[in-house]
């Protein structure tokens, strides 16, 4: 039955700062949780302007250049608890286009509460290869990947 619901589109970010660290951010729903900012792309939005989008939404800023488009949209499907739970049973999971970006601010300009319904309670910048350590296990596929296929990009 799940394989018929669709997968939603995303995008996401792998910012990085001047050191090459990541930026995560603690989710407020699961505080075990710590993830990239993530988030879907509107109909007929280019996923290079929803990616910036959604880090202005997530975040609060989007001061930040796009340096890198992973090749391919990469899938992960939600554990058999939240499916029909996530976006309102809509979907079995999500479909990402993932971004490296380069964060051209400073922690000053980061506030995550500047969405009226904000996701995070607190952020951190750590290694690249920490990533698949700190996701939650339905997503650690997508973060090995990144992780790996963005490591070339570190100052």
């Amino acid at each position: 039955m799940t394989s018929a619901l669709p997968y939603r589109r995303n995008v996401g970010a792998v910012l990085f700062n001047a050191t090459g660290q990541v930026f995560v951010a603690q989710r407020k729903d699961l505080p075990d949780a710590w993830q990239l900012p993530q988030g879907g792309i509107d109909a007929g939005e280019d996923p290079r302007v929803a990616v910036l989008r959604e880090l202005k939404e997530e975040i609060g800023t989007d001061r930040a250049e796009i340096i890198a488009e992973h090749a391919e949209w990469l899938r992960y499907d939600l554990p058999p608890h939240l499916l029909g739970v996530a976006w309102h049973g809509q979907y079995r999971g999500q479909e990402q286009k993932w971004f490296a970006l380069r964060f051209t601010g400073t922690d000053a300009d980061i506030d995550l509460e500047a969405d009226s319904h904000p996701e995070f309670t607190a952020f951190k910048w750590v290694a690249l290869a920490e990533l698949p350590a700190l996701a939650v296990g339905f997503k650690r596929p997508i973060y090995e990947a990144l992780a790996r296929d963005f490591a070339h990009l570190r100052p």
